[in-house]
């Protein structure tokens, strides 16, 4: 057990993520890696009660998620991931954490200072993270986007070769 699905979304965890994307992950934990929410108690406050009934909640930083995974913590049950960014991923992923599954959802557009790619409709990527999805897909994790479960998958081969 461990990671059952991860996700990228720059809102994290929100209406779409709560009622079509938890039910799908067949976790029992969400988990949103973030060391600004995290440190953010009102924003941690509001996440919490987007918590879909049933499932607990995680909301940590990317250091305790890394200690949190090497020591086991997570072994006995599935746990859903939400990121804003691969770069977080990539981090966990290095660490020897297995990510199977990243499905890529909504992001914002970087700064124009910032050369970026449209994903799809939905998602861009910087080079960084352009980097970061490679690592992952280098690690064996399936990567793909799509908004909400009834859309169509989108292949991201293409920017990840």
């Amino acid at each position: 057990m461990g990671i059952t699905l991860a996700r990228i979304d720059n809102r994290l965890l929100h209406g779409i993520v709560a009622t079509q994307w938890a039910g799908r992950s067949g976790a029992q934990r969400i988990m949103i890696i973030d060391d600004g929410v995290a440190n953010n108690e009102l924003t941690k406050a509001s996440m919490k009660l987007a918590r879909p009934t049933g499932m607990a909640i995680s909301i940590i930083t990317l250091e305790k998620a890394l200690n949190n995974f090497k020591a086991g913590k997570y072994e006995d049950h599935n746990v859903f991931v939400i990121v804003k960014s691969p770069v977080t991923l990539e981090s966990l992923s290095e660490a020897g954490v297995k990510i199977p599954e990243l499905v890529v959802g909504g992001t914002t557009h970087p700064d124009e200072s910032v050369h970026s790619v449209k994903l799809y409709q939905r998602a861009y990527a910087t080079d960084r993270e352009i980097e970061a999805y490679k690592v992952l897909k280098g690690n064996g994790t399936k990567i793909y986007a799509q908004y909400v479960p009834a859309d169509s998958v989108v292949n991201l081969d293409e920017f990840l070769r």
